[in-house]
């Protein structure tokens, strides 16, 4: 390859890359949560993060989503840099999450906290807000429409106009989904969405992965089921005590010796041969 062919190269694999973390690290105290974690999400695969309880992982969707600062290194997104964003603003710049303890609006109807995710990318001011002035309103049908497309996208239309509180679980699950891609989001970082749920919610659920990733948003997964981290996540980062100890393809990972022995453990590796 000659050195134009090289340059190419180098460019199209930069474009294909959407998230790249270099060094982060996070310390509360005395104690370091993450420490020199660097990874590169691609555009439009499902990224996985995986790892024992208090290996890291949500201290790093916070630090990613600003509501932590790090305390050393950061992220790259889309080649421009995140740090010392606040939430909203990493919002509005293309990355949506959920929680791994579901935080709806409980009192809000489906639709009503579907339509809240939208205000990110709403125009309308205080005075039109006051005014109701053509703008608003043509904004507000908008908004209105959008909800009821997603709620639909994600199964729960039929519940549009119930309280979120009265929703079964696996429904609030797809719910806070339906809320962050009201955010129109190139990245969905997701904590723990199949926490809870049975089979057949949990197979309901890579279906909706699917479907988002194939739409064009790119995914980054918190999962502790590891029959579906393996079967939809294209590549999956490993963290322990905050330290990155294995990254690379489902398949590979699974079978690193380092993650058997920090994570996985022999019976969880038997359980996945039969996924």
């Amino acid at each position: 390859m000659d050195r134009a062919q090289g340059t190419r190269a180098a460019a199209a694999s930069a474009q294909s890359d959407l998230l790249v973390a270099r060094n982060v690290t996070k310390r509360f105290g005395g104690v370091t949560a993450l420490a020199d974690v660097s990874f590169t999400i691609r555009r439009g695969e499902i990224y996985g993060l995986i790892g024992p309880n208090g290996a890291g992982k949500t201290s790093l969707f916070n630090v990613l989503t600003g509501i932590y600062g790090p305390d050393g290194g950061g992220f790259d997104f889309d080649d421009r840099p995140l740090a010392g964003l606040k939430p909203n603003d990493v919002a509005a710049r293309g990355i949506a999450r959920t929680f791994q303890n579901i935080r709806l609006f409980a009192n809000l109807s489906a639709l009503e906290n579907v339509m809240i995710g939208r205000h990110v990318r709403t125009r309308a001011n205080v005075f039109g807000a006051i005014l109701r002035n053509a703008r608003t309103l043509a904004e507000e049908r908008a908004i209105e429409k959008r909800a009821h497309e997603l709620l639909e996208y994600v199964g729960v239309h039929s519940r549009a106009n119930d309280l979120a509180k009265h929703l079964a679980y696996g429904d609030q699950r797809r719910l806070e989904i339906a809320r962050a891609l009201a955010t129109d989001p190139r990245l969905l970082a997701l904590d723990e969405p199949a926490a809870g749920m049975n089979a057949t919610e949990t197979a309901a659920l890579r279906g909706l992965l699917e479907n988002i990733r194939r739409d064009g948003v790119t995914i980054l997964l918190i999962e502790h089921d590891m029959k579906l981290v393996m079967s939809v996540c294209d590549r999956v980062l490993v963290l322990d005590y905050g330290r990155k100890i294995a990254e690379g393809p489902a398949a590979e990972v699974q079978k690193d010796d380092k993650v058997i022995a920090a994570y996985l453990g022999g019976e969880v590796t038997l359980n996945l041969k039969g996924a």
